[in-house]
């Protein structure tokens, strides 16, 4: 049987950028995949004839643009289209909208708040601060605190040495402030507008299972900032084709540098000998040899799932059994026989291309995570809906579109026991009552709804507990404690072995940034020719 220079595991956005990378450098690698398609949760799929399904992950802005510059991701056919706007309607009948127009969104602000219109200059000059800050780490290797390593000292200097230039724009403790409080009591802050509040929290719960008061959530808002299209900082967009194009641009970067992709390979196990890994053995039985594993699945996954105990630390063990995937998102992907009206909305506004919201209050954010915490999907969830055809028509037949719904709060267990079909329906019901409450012609063209709970999530990506973001992003999980401390810098317990996925440094999201730290980690210990970015180029 051959031998590759590198095994990864698991074809999803950040698996083939690592793999891209180590392949660039000259490495024969191997990349294997349980499912028999590429992407992970960054897919799309044609689901109902004819119209093409993001049915993960939905919208792009986080994936590095030094990443999409060094792998020539346009190249390989990746085009993201930028989105401006959206909206969140109110039960009186009336919305708020979100405009990319400075001016028109000062107004718009103003029509509910004049006080939090002129607010909204200073909290977007706080979060542009945190975020730069924060942007500088993305592509760094976090240092270990506990460790008297050379490169860990150096790497302590460059943190401190960064906060102290940024000094003048940057308090050291509004940082911390900022990554342990909550998405709430953050932007109460700042505004007093009920609807503004609640059409900007919701980027603090996307993906958490944590509710808008509850502490660690205004990082996670900073997390969803820290993206940019077409060098726009903080914007989104979508990939022409849908979020599987960014995976097939990876794909097809990584085969160009001589790349290997095997489908319908699901790993059994890492072989270890010696405390060294020896490669990878399949559940039908097919072994793959090389001296690099690297896993993009998640932390518990990797080392509860897919190592054998004997290999490993107890430490690292009881450390994997305690670190925090909770599921709390479901997903509902519809096709529409044509475009839904929202009476409430102007004929013809630009606020229909970008998200729409139907919670217009913090109040009834936190209460969706009540039941969340009772073991209950949210009777009343919090829904980011986008129409993506209107900006991009190939993803549905000429003048029919495609919604997607991302969902707040849908438990991994109802009540503590395993999901039913009819539970699944009951929710996906639930989320297209929701819309129809604002669009009184929406349920006449729904053609296929498919409906995603962590069920169906863990199942098909392997994503624990339908955690979209490989673990949580609270304090205690991120830089040098992700996964956990003494293994935050991509490199496992065993010889050999390293970790890739959104489980480490710096979190979820379409990234691919722990892709890349990976794979600078792996070429240095192999001494070999590196050219993967370290740190963020345009600051």
């Amino acid at each position: 049987m051959k031998k590759y220079d590198a095994i990864v595991i698991g074809a999803g956005h950040n698996g083939l950028t690592n793999a891209a990378y180590l392949a660039k450098a000259g490495l024969d690698v191997l990349v294997l995949e349980m499912n028999s398609y590429i992407g992970g949760a960054t897919v799309s799929r044609e689901l109902h004839k004819d119209w093409k399904y993001t049915n993960c992950s939905y919208v792009c802005g986080l994936l590095r643009p030094e990443i999409n510059r060094d792998l020539e991701l346009p190249r390989h056919g990746l085009q993201v289209v930028p989105y401006g706007g959206g909206v969140t309607f109110m039960e009186n009948g009336d919305y708020y909208g979100n405009f990319s127009d400075h001016n028109r969104q000062h107004r718009e602000m103003a029509r509910h708040s004049v006080r939090d219109a002129n607010a909204y200059e200073r909290y977007g000059a706080d979060v542009t601060k945190q975020t730069r800050l924060i942007r500088k780490f993305l592509l760094r290797t976090p240092p270990d605190p506990a460790s008297w390593k050379m490169s860990d000292i150096k790497e302590m200097m460059v943190l401190a040495k960064t906060v102290m230039d940024m000094k003048t724009d940057v308090n050291f403790g509004d940082t911390l402030k900022y990554w342990t409080k909550s998405v709430g009591d953050f932007l109460d802050e700042y505004f007093e507008s009920d609807i503004i509040k609640a059409h900007l929290g919701g980027t603090g719960i996307i993906g958490t299972a944590l509710g808008v008061y509850s502490p660690g959530t205004a990082y996670v808002l900073l997390h969803h900032y820290m993206g940019d299209v077409d060098g726009t900082a903080g914007a989104w967009g979508f990939t022409r084709g849908g979020m599987g194009a960014v995976a097939n641009a990876l794909a097809s970067s990584f085969k160009s540098f001589g790349g290997e992709i095997r489908t319908d390979a699901k790993v059994k196990q890492i072989m270890v000998r010696n405390g060294k890994t020896t490669g990878v053995a399949l559940e039908d039985g097919t072994e793959f040899y090389a001296d690099i594993v690297v896993s993009n699945l998640e932390a518990k996954r990797t080392f509860l799932g897919i190592m054998d105990e004997k290999d490993l630390p107890e430490y690292v063990i009881e450390r994997a059994k305690n670190f925090k995937s909770r599921g709390s998102s479901g997903k509902v992907n519809i096709a529409l026989d044509g475009l839904p009206t929202f009476p409430a909305l102007p004929k013809g506004t630009p606020l229909m291309a970008g998200d729409f919201h139907f919670t217009d209050s913090l109040t009834r954010m936190e209460k969706a995570y009540d039941d969340w915490k009772d073991g209950n999907f949210s009777r009343d969830p919090y829904v980011d809906t986008l129409i993506p055809t209107l900006t991009d028509p190939t993803m549905a037949p000429p003048g029919k579109h495609m919604m997607t719904c991302f969902v707040q709060y849908c438990p991994p267990k109802i009540q503590g026991r395993e999901w039913t079909d009819a539970d699944r329906d009951a929710f996906g019901q639930t989320v297209i009552d929701q819309v129809a409450n604002y669009s009184p012609d929406f349920k006449d063209l729904i053609l296929h709804a498919e409906v995603r709970t962590p069920r169906e999530i863990e199942a098909e990506i392997g994503l624990t507990e339908g955690n979209i973001f490989q673990g949580e992003l609270t304090f205690d999980q991120l830089f040098s404690n992700r996964p956990f401390p003494g293994y935050g810098q991509y490199r496992g317990p065993v010889k050999g072995m390293y970790m890739c996925g959104s489980s480490t440094h710096p979190g979820g999201g379409v990234m691919a940034a722990p892709g890349a730290n990976a794979a600078r980690e792996i070429l240095i210990d192999l001494k070999r020719n590196n050219t993967v970015p370290e740190g963020y180029a345009d600051d």
